[in-house]
């Protein structure tokens, strides 16, 4: 195995640290299907100096949408998603921690996933195997060995990101010293399959998407993707976010959209913009597959199975990952630091308040890390 730059290292500018970007090579890799995925690769950032004895390395599972960036760097110049939370002297603090983020395993940001090219010399596009949540977590563990990194001083995820640090927690007893999961059920509930399966309807039924290979017609899925996208919007916000910030205003005069209309169709086209479809109806596939109990003996057992430090986080106002299961997962995890009961987020921004109120963020994980 080897780690490979993707010579992505700059010179430092105005507002930001520097970041080092590389490509791993985590070798072949048979996923839960039975499949077998040849010379995986994972893409990767890491903000900080990794110590000699690699004792600092943080590992951070990203949000399904969202990229490596975490902080303001000089790979992109891309302001990052969480630039409250990691960098010099924050929660995160990249004077002390190597903060590493990799783009999931099934992304469209550098690693391994549907854009990538088949044995056959294609692209795998939709014939990509199928992937769990389980399956990326084995790509992450084998991106540690590859840099050397046998325990992690913590793992973070959030989101999406944080069925994959629960998975962690559970299946890799051992490979950190703390685990943190933000925002994140135990289990895909029938609500959110049922969101997730309608998602991926709508992007597969855009006359562009030619069953999944439309890169090789030259054509993107982008009103599909951009109404799938939509669709997701209305559960990351709090129940009164978008009447208080919107309310039925027009968005230029009585004749105009409403301003929510605006609103959405702005973001659902960004994101059509920079994602793939094939990689967005992977990643929920894995998504739906989350069930921390599947084969265990059920989510008590499972969790009940590590002693490994938790750090459970959950936001009062989350409609998408509601309080309540984050309060599953604290009262059953011998591991959890704050009892039967999870940390608490209170804020009106619902399940977006991880990404909107960094300051507390920073706050909960750096004392959790300390």
């Amino acid at each position: 195995m080897s780690v490979r730059s993707a010579g992505h290292v700059r010179a430092p500018i105005a507002g930001t640290m520097q970041s080092r970007a590389a490509l791993a090579a985590i070798g072949d890799l048979v996923v839960e299907s039975g499949e077998l995925l040849p010379d995986v690769r994972l893409f990767y950032e890491a903000f900080g100096d990794l110590a000699d004895d690699k004792s600092n390395a943080v590992l951070v599972f990203h949000g399904l949408a969202a990229n490596t960036h975490l902080t303001a760097d000089t790979v992109t110049e891309d302001p990052g998603w969480w630039s409250g939370v990691v960098g010099p002297g924050r929660g995160l603090d990249t004077d002390r921690l190597c903060v590493i983020s990799a783009n999931i395993l099934g992304g469209c940001y550098g690693s391994t996933g549907p854009t990538s090219i088949a044995p056959d010399g294609q692209d795998w596009a939709s014939r990509f195997p199928s992937l769990t949540i389980r399956d990326q977590v084995s790509a992450a563990v084998r991106l540690g060995e590859t840099l050397g990194i046998s325990t992690w001083a913590g793992v973070v995820g959030v989101s999406f990101g944080g069925m994959h640090a629960l998975e962690w927690h559970v299946a890799e007893r051992g490979r950190a010293k703390r685990v943190a999961v933000v925002a994140a059920p135990w289990a895909s509930t029938a609500e959110q399959l049922a969101t997730n399966t309608m998602q991926t309807e709508i992007v597969k039924l855009d006359p562009e998407f030619r069953g999944g290979f439309y890169r090789k017609f030259g054509t993107q899925p982008r009103a599909g993707l951009a109404l799938a996208r939509q669709v997701g919007m209305l559960q990351y916000r709090g129940r009164d976010e978008f009447n208080d910030r919107f309310g039925r205003e027009p968005q230029d005069g009585d004749q105009g959209p409403y301003a929510i209309e605006s609103y959405f169709r702005a973001n659902g086209a960004k994101f059509a913009e920079s994602f793939d479809a094939n990689s967005f109806i992977t990643l929920g596939a894995a998504k739906s597959s989350h069930d921390i109990g599947r084969g265990r003996g059920g989510p008590e057992r499972a969790l009940q199975s590590s002693t490994t430090p938790l750090l459970v986080v959950g936001i009062d106002s989350d409609r998408l990952f509601p309080l309540d299961q984050q309060r599953f997962i604290a009262r059953h995890s011998r591991g959890s630091v704050s009892g039967d009961e999870p940390v608490v987020l209170h804020s009106g921004h619902g399940h977006d308040a991880f990404l909107i109120d960094q300051a507390w963020m920073g706050r909960t994980l750096g004392e959790f890390l300390c």
